[in-house]
């Protein structure tokens, strides 16, 4: 028997944002509209951010004109001062559909990354220039520039895995020297906070935080310079949620060496569930993204993120691609791995974080509570390939109060969607159910009070 124990009377705080994903909603506009589009599933779920990595490889987004920089501005020997100088048309599409699925846009300036043919991952023959005409993309978005908007976007990444190597030497995301990039970037961030020092600017999207010699050359430099991220960016694709406490440490860590510790956030801006990246390891990630395995993985990671140090999570990928969990690539309509964030969207809107504290390594849970309502998501993940298939798991409710409450258990399984499983009704201050739990389920547990 496993025990989580949940106290509805003990605040832990405010619930962070752990379900902002990568891209936008998207749908069929020329033959189903809404019968083929995900924009309602995005507002339903509450995604407050997303973020504007490799939508060139979607031509939905008519990614292979919208958002990356040399797209925008295709001839880097034209006048950056010039309006007709940018090709706006299409990532001005792409930012409104964030907001119509209700959602900020976290603006990644640079290259979406190049396994092949590399063509915007080359360093800029003039880094003061490549600022400058970040410079002009940020103020067509925020202040009008060229026929532009006021959309107020506040997040604003500089480049994407700069330290990303494959295993023959190449990098597909920065075709110079890392000392080549922390000049680029350290140019990039002193012109851009100079013309916009109340938004929040940093990056780099490090591929992870584990790389001391990396975050090291990144900070000394930004400390020589007399710089300061605004808030530092870093991936993580693993095989058990439990590890995002670590990186979260970790990356802690690195900001209280530099003095940076509450005012850097640190954003994982890329995550999913990952085995390994290569023969039947890759093959093993894929299919369990796209199913239960994925979804419960999706759950322990937000409940781990919440537990952290990380300050906001960003899901790699809502993108129609392999790596999406969340939605069917041709009727954009919800698989397994939509649900926990439709239930953590519940949870972000109640507001404080309760107190959950659960006996078993493999069972992960997080709650919050509003003003009438609390809920609880928990999930059975575990990756070894022997684990039990199913597990009693004990819930004991405490703090709730007098009077009579109401409480409800929705089922994540493979044959359920969300769906609710049970409803009990108590006037005690604490109650205490079992819940058969089989691998990879997921349960969201609803109280009215």
């Amino acid at each position: 028997m496993s025990n989580l124990k949940a106290d509805i009377s003990k605040n832990l705080g405010k619930m962070k944002i752990m379900h902002s994903v990568n891209n936008v909603p998207t749908g069929e506009t020329t033959r189903c509209a809404d019968n083929m589009s995900n924009f309602k599933y995005f507002r339903e779920a509450g995604i407050p951010y997303c973020r504007s990595h490799d939508a060139a490889f979607y031509s939905g987004y008519c990614g292979e004109f919208a958002v990356d920089v040399h797209r925008i501005f295709r001839n880097f020997d034209a006048d950056e001062n010039d309006p007709a100088s940018y090709d706006f048309e299409y990532t001005d599409k792409y930012v409104k559909a964030a907001a119509d699925g209700g959602a900020e846009v976290f603006y990644r300036l640079g290259a979406s990354i190049e396994h092949k043919k590399k063509v915007g991952t080359y360093p800029p023959k003039d880094f003061l220039k490549w600022a400058r005409i970040c410079e002009h993309i940020i103020r067509h978005y925020n202040e009008g520039w060229a026929d532009g908007y006021s959309y107020g976007i506040e997040y604003w990444e500089i480049w994407n895995e700069p330290d990303i190597y494959h295993a023959d030497g190449t990098n597909p995301c920065w075709q110079g020297t890392p000392e080549q990039f922390i000049e680029f970037f350290t140019t990039a961030l002193k012109h851009l906070k100079a013309c916009f020092p109340d938004l929040k600017i940093g990056g780099p999207a490090f591929c992870h935080c584990l790389n001391d010699n990396n975050n090291h050359m990144l900070f000394d430099a930004l400390q020589k310079e007399g710089l300061a991220l605004d808030f530092f960016s870093f991936h993580g694709y693993k095989n058990t949620p439990k590890k995002y406490i670590s990186d979260g440490e970790r990356a802690y860590d690195l900001l209280c060496e530099y003095g940076r510790q509450g005012k850097t956030e640190l954003i994982l801006d890329e995550w999913n569930y990952a085995r390994g990246w290569t023969g039947d390891e890759y093959i093993h990630s894929i299919r369990a993204i796209k199913g239960l395995k994925g979804s419960s993985f999706v759950a322990g990671a937000m409940a781990c993120g919440q537990a952290s140090k990380i300050d906001h999570m960003m899901y790699y990928d809502a993108r129609p691609c392999s790596w999406n969990g969340m939605f069917d690539t041709t009727f954009l309509t919800p698989l397994k791995g939509y649900y926990p964030f439709k239930m953590y969207g519940e949870m972000y809107r109640m507001g404080t974080q309760i107190e959950t504290v659960s006996d078993d390594e493999h069972v992960f849970a997080v709650g919050a509570k509003g003003e009438n309502t609390a809920a609880i998501m928990l999930t059975y993940f575990d990756e070894a390939d022997d684990a039990p298939q199913s597990k009693d798991i004990e819930i004991s409710l405490s703090g709730l109060g007098d009077g009579e409450k109401k409480i409800e258990y929705y089922l994540l399984d493979e044959e359920r969607d969300m769906e609710l499983f049970r409803t009990n009704k108590t006037s005690a201050a604490t109650l205490k159910t079992t819940l058969e739990t089989k691998i990879y389920s997921t349960w969201f547990v609803k109280i009215y009070m």
